[in-house]
């Protein structure tokens, strides 16, 4: 069969190296795709929000199945597009995949529906919003309602912070749009842990835990980014909490969505927090996450294809999924002054150390082919991944990858899995 990947960065090379280990699969494409994704699919020169080109594309080239591994495009309703035309393609609906495009959506149906997570109000109006803070608990979140790359969450522990993010998110539209409406929502402490998750509609089936590090500096420091590394399993999501998850969160948040009438078919991660009154969602996605789906892919022994057959065809209760008893760590390579400014075009040496080097995978994030190199092209540069028979023993070898490449500009954070030490 022929599959078409839609994105371009490592989590797109991380569907599209597994999907290639499919049998069923003869030939992958990738709009527009990547330097690294280049080595499994013909990367193809459309964007990722050109729906109408996209489907004409996969219609012409008589493409099986397609695979939108963005936000954006879900979000904007790629998938009612293809189904319009009578293309097979896998993630949510529109209607659906509102539960990443709309905070203040997701917080509502989760109280409407008893789903825990955090206490909260919304609002369009800056004004009311500042009136509402005078009286609030400090520490407080404020989150842009739309999408904002990861970014568009402030944590604000004073009032004059508070005032000044909802400046930010509400009258300077930092985050475009996304920003027209705002929730703030009551501080939780705890760990926080991610759970992607295949739904057809009725059925789930969680995969392994991850957790991420979204600061860009060394001990949580810095500016918050689209993710700097990640490690999975988590080893605070215990037996006991995933039980308490599939119950209380993961199983009703699907029945919820069935009951708005918008069945969701694809990928929902759950961002939770394991909070002292047991675990609350604090956020959802419609998506692989990234970098997550670079430690949980590798770790995953299922047909990933064979997932997303069942996942649209409402078949997922037929699927046993799999995942190995190993770890995996991901090291993000960055640009140094990402995620604020930096430079690109910067040639990237040792990428054929990975090659035949079992356990060991190089994701591109932000990467491009210029004058016969690779080269930098992003903010995120490269995903360094290894696996281990246990976390430490997988961090070891995701540090011991990351000397292997080199380029002029290169940055990463040293502590991705310091938890580890701590669980």
């Amino acid at each position: 069969m022929k599959v078409l990947i839609i994105g371009s960065g490592g989590r797109e090379h991380a569907i599209a190296w597994k999907v290639a280990q499919s049998p069923s699969v003869d030939k992958i494409y990738c709009a527009p795709g990547n330097a690294g994704i280049a080595e499994y699919a013909e990367c193809v020169a459309i964007g990722a929000m050109e729906f109408d080109r996209l489907a004409a594309f996969a219609k012409e080239n008589q493409i099986d199945l397609t695979v939108v591994g963005m936000d954006d495009p879900l979000v904007g309703g790629i998938v009612d597009v293809f189904e319009a035309q009578g293309l097979r393609v896998f993630g949510p609906r529109k209607n659906a995949a509102i539960l990443e495009g709309s905070k203040a959506f997701s917080k509502d149906l989760m109280k409407k529906y008893g789903i825990p997570t955090a206490a909260y109000e919304s609002f369009t109006d800056a004004d009311e919003a500042l009136r509402y803070l005078e009286k609030a608990k400090l520490p407080i979140v404020l989150k842009a309602d739309g999408l904002a790359l990861g970014k568009g969450v402030l944590i604000c522990n004073t009032l004059e912070e508070a005032k000044a993010g909802v400046k930010e998110i509400m009258l300077d539209k930092k985050f475009g749009s996304a920003g027209n409406c705002m929730v703030i929502e009551e501080f939780m402490t705890g760990r926080e842990v991610s759970v992607l998750s295949y739904v057809d509609g009725k059925t789930i089936k969680p995969m392994t835990s991850a957790q991420d590090h979204k600061r860009a500096g060394d001990g949580d420091t810095g500016l918050n980014t689209g993710g700097m590394g990640t490690f999975s399993p988590s080893p605070f999501y215990t037996k006991e909490i995933d039980e308490f998850c599939r119950k209380h969160i993961y199983q009703p948040t699907v029945d919820a969505m069935a009951a708005e009438g918008r069945p969701f078919k694809g990928i929902i991660f759950f961002g939770l927090m394991l909070t002292e009154d047991g675990p609350k969602v604090l956020e959802y996605n419609a998506r692989f996450g990234d970098p997550e789906a670079q430690v949980v892919l590798p770790r995953m022994k299922t047909d990933i294809v064979e997932v997303f057959e069942a996942c649209i065809d409402g078949t997922l209760d037929q699927v046993d999924l799999e995942f190995a008893d190993n770890a995996a760590v991901c090291v993000v390579l960055a640009s140094d002054g990402y995620p604020v400014h930096y430079e690109k075009g910067m040639k990237i040496e040792g990428l054929d150390a990975f090659r035949g080097k079992d356990g060991y995978y190089v994701f591109h994030a932000g990467t491009a082919k210029k004058d016969g190199n690779i080269v930098t092209n992003g903010g995120r540069v490269l995903g360094v991944t290894a696996t281990g028979s246990d976390l430490k023993a997988a961090c070891a070898n995701a540090y011991e990858a990351v000397e292997w490449i080199s380029f002029a500009n290169k940055y990463y954070r040293h502590d991705i899995g310091k938890a580890i030490d701590e669980a």
